[in-house]
């Protein structure tokens, strides 16, 4: 888990702990790139806002990277406008939960996603970028055909 609050951290792990999952924590982008070179982990819960080497750099070298481009990672922020989300879901996040969030939810979340396989993940992905430019396209402003 990748947050540069220690509170968001510490709520975040122990909830995680208290269901039997082991973590990994990093509170930086920089920090959590480290990790990912130097160990193997099941899933990444990252916010997005943080300094230096924010969570959008993360998720695209995440994406980008042979050895963990197929890695689910969830989305944990207060970033809440809509080309917020979208850009998570063009980024290839597989989760996009908003703070404050309950604790509860976020670990049926990361549940949800650890059961999905990698082509689940995938399908899952393609739908909301399908989603996502159907909305896109709603939001246009309609031109004038000039009749």
């Amino acid at each position: 888990m990748v947050d540069d609050d220690p509170t968001m951290v510490k709520l975040i792990n122990v909830n995680l702990k208290l269901n039997n999952y082991s973590v990994v924590e990093a509170t930086s982008g920089e920090q959590a790139l480290n990790v990912l070179a130097a160990e193997t982990v099941d899933l990444i819960v990252l916010d997005i806002m943080m300094p230096g080497v924010d969570g959008w750099e993360v998720l695209k070298r995440i994406r980008s990277s042979r050895e963990t481009e197929e890695m689910p990672v969830i989305l944990v922020t207060a970033k809440t406008q809509d080309s917020d989300v979208i850009r998570g879901w063009e980024l290839g996040a597989d989760e996009y939960v908003i703070k404050p969030f309950n604790p509860l939810l976020l670990v049926e979340v990361i549940r949800m996603v650890l059961d999905r396989s990698y082509e689940e993940r995938l399908e899952r992905r393609k739908k909301q970028k399908e989603k996502l430019e159907v909305l896109r396209s709603l939001s246009q402003p309609k031109k004038d055909s000039g009749s």
